[in-house]
């Protein structure tokens, strides 16, 4: 046992511990054996003059630590060689409704962005008055869900004020102006912490302003509060606590998005945005009966933000509707140029779409699984209620996925990311110790080859090729949200999807359905949602504690 932990983790200084040449040439030969090799006795020999000099070099590089921040030089892109990105954008016109304040100002706290958007609009309520609203609910009952990191209350009031300034000009911005919402904890906002959710930088003060704030800023959003997330975007525990379901406060929200999960759902800020990079926006949305929407991999640019997972890592509103999500990612898409991997693609969101014009299909190897009263089957006959055409298809994941390339990637990638934290032993801060969460992941990916870890990218290549090559059949593919290997073949190859809200279990948690998109066709899937939330309640039901 002794023996294979000095080849595991000292193989670099096989010189310094190995007391003769054969020594050193068998702790190699052995320590390859991991990696699924079997060198020889010469060819072990023959390494150990470039193994001595590639530590020197390690050491060279480790004079220096790099930060989070520094980029990745190559980006990884989800479409198929010789594929284009669609460009040619169409003017969207929202339909901003004519809407009187509620005789109970409570009912505020659950209204659309287009329902607030015509009061503040017309001036039946001001930015500063709406801002002050959610502001009350965030300090009310943030701490009940642990769900806030930062309140950002003054810098709210004064973008409430400018917005309500810009009204009286006759200056509208579009729906979301004058409108609160809430970032999580991962983006950068001058003047303010921001944390990562975790207690070795949770005092950390980045001199950036986050692409995805300054969209926001743009369209005249009002930031009220920067939202938890579990420790580094994994999970819902966070320094300060653990983040709760709105609908059970025995039960964590799930993660990483959790406040901005949590809080939207709670009705304690209209809309939130959340990051994903293997479940994290579906995951909350799920547990909490929020609809949140991960796009295309490269749809919004992550300067700003904290980097997990270069090619891995998304943006995407957690919001309470389907429409509420296509508003706020139509101003939150694009580029800045500061992100390699980011792109500026066309958004034809179009409100009421013909379902009976769509190609969608379900995964009918999924729901065969499924009992013959889950819920999930009940949106099959919702959507065929309202006219479409919906055809089973095998979606053949163990053709597509025979092996976990994503734990690969994500843990090598990220292992790079926080290189600094691992080195400096800053690890032993985070809130979690335990073998399966970051410090020991990202020590364990130090065992990851170079080699190995570009072969699983050229695998995902193939992935993406083949689901690229399924999905021009279909407009939109229904899955059960945590059936089969869909998450993280998606995540991989970088496919769209929504997650929205079903009914309930019948221990009264929300439970979920997951539309899959093609590539850089968000508008599609959230139409396709909206119309399923147009004919159900599920997205319009709150917890009723947080009604108050």
């Amino acid at each position: 046992m002794r023996f294979w932990i000095a080849a595991i983790f000292l193989v670099s200084h096989f010189f310094l511990l190995a007391q003769t040449k054969e020594d050193s040439i068998q702790l190699i030969r052995n320590a390859v054996k991991l990696y699924d090799l079997d060198f020889t006795e010469a060819e072990g020999d023959s390494m150990l003059d470039n193994t001595i000099e590639y530590h020197d070099l390690y050491r060279g590089m480790h004079k220096t630590l790099p930060t989070n921040d520094i980029p990745y030089p190559f980006a990884f892109n989800p479409l198929p060689y010789g594929e284009t990105v669609p460009t040619k954008q169409q003017k969207i016109v929202w339909d901003i409704p004519g809407i009187q304040m509620p005789a109970n100002k409570n009912e505020l706290a659950f209204y659309s962005i287009l329902q607030l958007a015509s009061l503040v609009k017309n001036k039946k309520i001001t930015s500063v008055e709406l801002t002050k609203f959610f502001i009350a609910r965030l300090k009310k009952w943030g701490d009940t869900l642990e769900s806030v990191i930062t309140l950002t209350e003054d810098l709210a009031m004064q973008q409430a004020m400018q917005a309500d300034d810009e009204i009286k000009k006759g200056m509208y911005r579009g729906p979301l102006h004058g409108i609160p919402y809430g970032l999580k904890d991962l983006f950068a906002v001058k003047g303010y912490k921001t944390t990562w959710g975790t207690t070795p930088y949770k005092d950390q003060v980045i001199n950036e302003d986050s692409y995805v704030y300054t969209q926001l800023k743009k369209a005249g959003a009002v930031l009220c509060a920067k939202l938890s997330l579990g420790a580094l975007a994994y999970n819902n525990k966070w320094f300060g606590g653990e983040t709760k379901n709105p609908w059970n406060l025995k039960q964590g929200s799930s993660g990483s998005s959790a406040g901005s999960a949590a809080s939207v759902v709670a009705g304690l800020l209209p809309f939130t945005i959340g990051t994903e990079t293997l479940g994290s926006i579906v995951s909350p949305s799920t547990r909490c009966g929020a609809t949140g929407l991960r796009p295309t991999f490269g749809s919004v640019s992550r300067s700003g933000a904290m980097v997990l997972c270069w090619s891995l890592d998304k943006v995407g509103p957690i919001c309470r509707s389907a429409e509420d999500d296509a508003i706020v990612f139509y101003y939150i898409k694009g580029t800045d140029g500061k992100d390699a991997g980011a792109v500026d693609h066309a958004f034809n969101y179009i409100p009421k779409v013909g379902l009976s014009k769509l190609k969608i299909a379900y995964a009918e190897n999924y729901f065969k699984k499924l009992s013959k009263d889950a819920l999930d089957w009940k949106v099959i006959d919702a959507y065929r209620s309202l006219g479409a055409n919906i055809q089973p298809v095998v979606f053949p994941d163990s053709v597509f996925y025979p092996n976990n390339l994503i734990s690969i990637i994500l843990n090598a990638e990220s292992a790079a990311a926080f290189d600094e934290l691992t080195r400096t032993n800053r690890d032993d801060l985070i809130e979690r110790q335990d073998k399966d969460f970051w410090p020991n992941s990202f020590r364990s990916a130090r065992m990851i080859p170079a080699v190995e870890y570009i072969n699983a990218n050229r695998y995902r290549y193939d992935l993406c090729k083949a689901v690229y090559d399924f999905m021009k059949n279909y407009d939109v593919l229904i899955v059960p949200t945590f059936f089969g290997s869909q998450l993280a073949i998606t995540n991989l190859t970088g496919n769209p999807v929504v997650c929205m809200p079903t009914g309930f279990n019948k221990n009264g948690s929300p439970v979920s359905i997951t539309l899959i998109g093609k590539l850089y066709d968000e508008a599609t899937i959230l139409a396709a949602a909206k119309a399923y939330q147009d004919k159900t309640d599920f997205n319009k039901q709150h917890p009723a504690k947080f009604r108050q």
